[in-house]
């Protein structure tokens, strides 16, 4: 699934080319990324900004706004044919924007404004300030990386991004917040930026179907330390990276340098 780097990764692709730009048609086709309902064909529409939510792309125009979250295997492709995997096409003049989602868990949404569950997820990554982290941590009392991945306490954050955070900031995955001081905190919020960043550089993490608007693979997870690496030696110990399912998600982790 597209985390944080890779919709951040598109969003860059697409703001400069969409914003100022009218939509001239659309198509869609039915499928379940819609929920039920197709959308309006939008024609006429001003893209006035384009910008990441999370793990959606919100295109914010002059009526409401379109926004998609990829899911699993969405991709935004510019200048692509139709095919059957084809879910949506968005036409400006002079290129087109295609949504393709095989296995339809992604979702697109619109109207006047982000539905409210949407609009309160907790503070980006990116955004998020030092203190503001180390408050939203001590305030709560589960394994760090169930904080991590709770939108509400952070939005954007997934599976990939939270293994190799705790790598880098040396934290056991089922680690307490309420047992860690502000100094791990402090340290664990520098690394999330520090990664975050690096990560988007590199154009995210195609681990399967990920692919930019040009239909490219990010190099990131060339740089992975410990995500799917299990059996594999540990770049800094030498250990080998184990497995374990924790939030029913695998959870990948150094048993060395993430004691607990």
């Amino acid at each position: 699934m597209p985390e944080l780097p890779e919709v951040e990764t598109i969003v860059r692709a697409l703001a400069p080319r969409l914003q100022g730009e009218r939509i001239v048609g659309a198509e869609y086709w039915p499928s379940r990324v819609f929920r039920g309902e197709l959308p309006p064909d939008l024609k006429g529409a001003q893209v006035i900004r384009v910008r990441r939510h999370g793990k959606f792309v919100v295109a914010d125009m002059d009526r409401g706004f379109l926004g998609i979250h990829l899911g699993m295997t969405g991709k935004l492709l510019f200048d692509v044919a139709p095919h059957k995997h084809t879910r949506a096409v968005w036409e400006f003049a002079g290129f087109r924007l295609s949504l393709e989602d095989i296995r339809q868990f992604g979702r697109v949404l619109w109207g006047e404004q982000l539905p409210e569950s949407i609009a309160a997820l907790g503070p980006d990554p990116l955004e998020v300030s030092r203190e503001e982290f180390i408050e939203r941590a001590r305030q709560r009392r589960m394994p760090i990386k169930a904080l991590l991945l709770n939108q509400r306490v952070l939005r954007g954050m997934g599976n990939i991004y939270t293994d190799e955070l705790l790598f880098r900031a040396r934290l056991h995955p089922a680690e307490r917040t309420d047992g860690l001081s502000r100094t791990v905190l402090a340290r664990t919020w520098e690394a999330m930026r520090g990664l975050l960043e690096e990560a988007i550089a590199k154009g995210g993490s195609s681990i399967s179907d990920y692919v930019n608007t040009a239909g490219e693979k990010g190099t990131f997870q060339l740089a992975h330390r410990v995500y799917a690496r299990e059996g594999e030696p540990c770049l800094v110990c030498g250990s080998p990276i184990e497995r374990i399912v924790l939030l029913q998600r695998g959870t990948h982790f150094c048993p060395r340098c993430q004691r607990r």
